[in-house]
């Protein structure tokens, strides 16, 4: 996302989807680090990740090595 908006922090990202005041309707929870791994946007935090992980599993996302398959679920924002 940081590089298709033309900025160079990763960490812009997290910092506004973790402020994201809509959410779960604005589905930031779907937002995953570049290798696949889940990361903690929303507090690192064990359990933050865990319910992340819950509701990723909830619309059909499969981990392995609790990694995506980036192969099979990355969204395209060509």
């Amino acid at each position: 996302m940081a590089l298709k908006l033309g900025i160079n922090s990763s960490q812009a990202i997290g910092q506004a989807l973790k402020r994201n005041p809509y959410a779960p309707s604005v589905p930031c929870h779907r937002v995953v680090k570049s290798d696949g791994r889940i990361g903690g946007y929303c507090g690192k935090a064990q359990g933050n990740i865990k319910k992340k992980i819950r509701m990723l599993e909830k619309e059909g996302i499969k981990m392995e090595d609790n990694r995506i398959d980036l192969g099979k679920y990355l969204h395209s924002f060509s």
